[in-house]
């Protein structure tokens, strides 16, 4: 097993706002420091989200919680924003005083931040924000990426072993063989050169 994946990551909902409303499933997030109150937030540069905050500088991030559903992730984290309205026949969700919004299902708080630094890390740009507000909606857990891939994503009925893929950047899982060469991970936006090949 890649080391990597003993990490914890909590799953997020980052939207933002240009001239429509988008957002995106990222793991990369945390708080680096609470006197200012600052959060750092990486997304993939190929990323529809990424181009609204590098226009507008303004994010919000709603973390999700341990009763978010699979078709919530979905939603946001396997479509582009760029040829998909995300919002489309979504009612759950409010504007935050940012004119953002922020999604209220499977959520259980949200936080409105401004970029104050960018930094570009190669296929990524790592925002460091100010956080310019916080509310908490509800007191269930935030859900982890490992719990996400144990209790929400839907598991296979099949005895035999498979092959999948592995990304090697977030541990999304691709089921299937062979990975197409032009796959990119719904979640982290990396290219199929990130995946690695495995049994379940």
């Amino acid at each position: 097993m890649n080391v990597m994946f003993n990490i914890t990551y909590g799953l997020y909902i980052v939207t933002a706002k240009t001239d429509k409303m988008n957002g995106c499933v990222v793991n990369a997030l945390s708080q680096v420091t609470s006197t200012p109150n600052r959060i750092m937030l990486a997304i993939n540069k190929n990323n529809f989200t990424t181009e609204q905050i590098l226009k507008t500088k303004k994010f919000n991030v709603s973390i999700l919680n341990e009763e978010v559903t699979f078709d919530l992730i979905k939603r946001f984290g396997f479509a582009s924003g760029k040829d998909t309205n995300k919002f489309e026949n979504f009612s759950n969700y409010e504007l935050a005083e940012n004119e953002i919004p922020y999604i209220t299902q499977g959520t259980n708080s949200y936080i409105s931040a401004e970029v104050v630094e960018i930094r570009d890390l190669g296929t990524h740009y790592e925002f460091l924000a100010d956080v310019t507000k916080e509310v908490s909606l509800n007191e269930i857990p935030s859900i982890t990426y490992a719990k996400y891939q144990s209790n929400i994503k839907p598991k296979t009925t099949s005895s035999q072993k498979k092959v999948v893929y592995i990304c090697s950047v977030c541990g999304y899982i691709y089921e299937g063989d062979p990975l197409p060469e032009d796959f990119i991970c719904p979640l982290c936006l990396h290219d199929a050169k990130y995946f690695v090949k495995s049994e379940v």
